[in-house]
């Protein structure tokens, strides 16, 4: 069921979908073409392969979307090689970025397309992940042991994607008495708190700099220039 404010009198129609047997046994064909976009990200076909079949678990039908349900579920795929793939093998973050930004231009690019900066939170039982702390969390509308996201989303009339994200960490994780949890959790040194108006500012700046959505900044207000045209919000 949509929410209400989608049914009806909305900007933009929802989209609807037509799908048959043939799209869905032709998505891992599409998911394939769109892996191989990233492929020089890798240093190693190891990681690439890995980077893949992680993907799929994505789209399989699984209560929990973990690495090791994942891993069970894609055939090929081995537990502690993916997790030594998400947790350490090296890739190129900044170009994996660039390119999945072009590719959202190319299919969702408008002269009036918007950023859209919001935070999310994730529920954690345990403690033995960065930035985990007693905060609000919005998935559930409540405080609780939790970590939280800032994202940057661009929308336009064609639809709508995740274009970067920034993790928040609590202030209270740079204090003397969270340095064993920080070692624990492999939190670089170099790493300083930063609010999560300073995230979303980073991000717009780096989306800037990297002019797959060139931004400037008007005062009082953000000002978004899209390549084929200008769009600005107060």
């Amino acid at each position: 069921m949509l929410p209400e404010i989608r049914q009806s009198d909305y900007l933009y129609s929802v989209p609807q979908l037509e799908l048959d047997r043939n799209d869905v046994s032709d998505l891992a064909c599409e998911l394939k073409g769109f892996h191989e976009n990233f492929a020089d990200c890798f240093h190693r076909s190891e990681s690439r392969d890995n980077f893949y079949r992680y993907m799929s678990g994505q789209f399989n039908q699984l209560e929990r979307k973990s690495i090791e349900p994942i891993a069970f579920s894609i055939e090929g795929a081995k537990v502690r090689a993916m997790q030594r793939f998400v947790s350490d093998a090296p890739w190129d973050d900044e170009n994996i970025v660039r390119k999945y930004r072009s590719l959202v231009n190319d299919d969702l690019g408008h002269p009036d397309g918007a950023i859209i900066f919001d935070e999310s939170g994730f529920v954690k039982k345990g403690d033995d992940s960065v930035g985990v702390a007693r905060q609000y969390c919005g998935t559930i509308g409540k405080v609780d042991n939790c970590q939280v996201g800032v994202f940057a989303v661009y929308t336009s009339a064609h639809g709508y994607a995740l274009i970067d994200k920034r993790l928040y960490i609590p202030e209270q994780w740079f204090a003397d008495d969270y340095r064993l949890r920080r070692e624990k959790c492999k939190l670089p040194a170099g790493i300083k708190f930063k609010t999560k108006p300073q995230l979303a500012a980073e991000m717009l700046r780096e989306i800037a700099e990297q002019k797959t959505v060139a931004v400037s900044v008007c005062p009082g207000r953000f000002s978004i220039r899209h390549q084929s045209g200008f769009y600005c919000r107060s």
